[in-house]
């Protein structure tokens, strides 16, 4: 078993930054996929970002490409999101994930994933 908590959430104005922490206990990170999803009010969880066990590959949606960047620690089992240049349209509920295994096309899907945390809320005001 895997348990994942997120923090590092909180309001910021628009145009700031916030850098999210997902920190892992029960197993080591180190052979998972991570992977970094949002749900904002009244839509569908949407991925956000996704890295490979060796933090040497990583894919980010276009809608944050260029402002979001996700990394991993695997010394300190913990996954990040730096967050940049932030909008309103970024307020939302923001996940962790982690999956053994999965292709990458199937790490764009929250389905693939077994384990989750229980999210952060970024709220960005205008």
């Amino acid at each position: 078993q895997v348990q994942l908590v997120e923090s590092g959430g909180g309001l910021v104005q628009a145009g700031g930054s916030l850098r999210l922490s997902c920190a892992a206990s029960g197993r080591t990170l180190s052979r998972y996929r991570m992977a970094w999803f949002r749900q904002a009010p009244g839509k569908e969880r949407e991925f956000v970002a996704t890295i490979i066990w060796s933090g040497s590959s990583t894919y980010t949606a276009d809608s944050v490409k260029g402002r979001f960047t996700i990394s991993r620690d695997n010394a300190k089992n913990t996954v990040y999101l730096q967050m940049n240049s932030l909008k309103p349209e970024d307020t939302a509920i923001y996940y962790c994930a982690a999956t053994l295994g999965t292709s990458f096309s199937g790490s764009l899907y929250d389905y693939n994933y077994n384990y989750w945390g229980q999210g952060t809320q970024v709220t960005v005001s205008s």
